[in-house]
């Protein structure tokens, strides 16, 4: 009686892991950081055509990009005209902040 008791935890506690594994988040958290714009700053200040590496920076950094309207510093960058053109020459949708 024993010996199945244990085999019964044993495999209650496998089937508790694969479910808390199962539905372990698979995103990591972004760092905000403006600086990681940077080589999308020719494209908003000057309007050229934005590299692939700003279009990815921006697509990371789409989580922070309400943070970074609400703070005077950055606001005229990111709600600029050239600004949104390159989210979407990016397919980044421009965020809705509350």
């Amino acid at each position: 009686m024993k010996k199945f008791s244990i085999f019964a935890l044993s495999a209650a506690l496998v089937v508790a892991a694969g479910v808390l594994l199962s539905e372990a988040p698979t995103a990591e958290a972004v760092t905000c950081s403006p600086l990681q714009l940077s080589s999308c700053l020719s494209a908003i200040t000057g309007g050229t055509p934005p590299s692939s590496q700003c279009c990815a920076k921006l697509n990371e950094q789409k989580p922070c990009l309400c943070g970074y309207l609400k703070d005077p510093n950055f606001r005229q960058y990111v709600n600029s005209p050239n600004a949104k053109k390159v989210a979407a020459k990016c397919g980044v949708s421009y965020p809705k902040c509350s």
